[in-house]
């Protein structure tokens, strides 16, 4: 069965001894049909919300920067943002190479350099050294660029329901089970079975919980920041 909605609906659908739906009758559905299809979709929902940044909803994102231009608002399907991504995307047309910004916090910024935004003289503008973030969804930059940049910088997105029969989760393959399992709670909960949805969402958090653990707990290296002979000695060590 492919890995698509209709596959995952049909999963479910298999377990609970109900025929199958087909791509001809699958935007129709109703009923409980139409219930399992909503199944489907809110333990995908459960599984995104239970972690803000899984590698599967990462995104790398290029942006073209306007000369004069400080402030750009988020991608539109941004959850979070990591600020620390930042960097000026080299370009020998415009005579720069790449370049990793600075984090600077907005109340820094408004302190010391809020004038870009209003200083209209070309004079003022140059490749940018800093990002901030604003409370408005939005970032900035210092200083305002004086070309037409690329700015390069990696976020998690927002995952959107599935809709069409051949639409495909961005959780992997591999957890297509779990994905399952989790259904499988909110079709029981609909039938009033609540004995066995209570097992099915035990299960699901469990292995939301494994999913957690390969994907999000895991230490690369262990720093150490040990004081040798009056100086500080800082060294990385990597694990596995």
């Amino acid at each position: 069965m492919a890995y698509n909605y209709i596959g995952l609906v049909n999963d479910v659908n298999r377990r609970l001894n109900e025929v199958e739906l087909t791509s001809s009758n699958f935007t129709s559905a109703v009923g409980e049909y139409s219930a399992v299809k909503d199944a489907v979709n809110a333990a995908i929902r459960f599984i995104n919300q239970h972690e803000y940044e899984w590698p599967f909803n990462h995104v790398e994102q290029e942006d073209v920067l306007t000369a004069g231009t400080v402030r750009y608002a988020f991608p539109a399907d941004c959850k979070t943002i990591d600020f620390s991504s930042f960097r000026i995307k080299r370009n020998d047309t415009l005579g720069n190479a790449t370049k990793r910004l600075h984090i600077l916090s907005y109340e820094e910024y408004l302190d010391k350099y809020v004038d870009i935004e209003y200083n209209t003289s070309t004079t003022a503008r140059a490749l940018p050294d800093y990002v901030f973030r604003t409370p408005n969804l939005e970032f900035g930059f210092v200083s305002a660029p004086d070309k037409a940049y690329t700015v390069c910088y990696e976020y998690y997105r927002l995952p959107v329901d599935l809709i069409s029969d051949t639409d495909v989760p961005a959780i992997p393959e591999q957890f297509r089970n779990i994905i399952v399992n989790g259904a499988m709670h909110y079709a029981y909960m609909f039938r009033g079975e609540a004995q066995e949805a209570s097992v099915m969402q035990q299960r699901f958090v469990d292995e939301i919980k494994n999913m957690r653990g390969l994907y999000i707990n895991r230490y690369d290296y262990l720093r150490s920041t040990v004081i040798n002979r009056g100086r500080t000695s800082i060294s990385s060590f990597r694990v596995g």
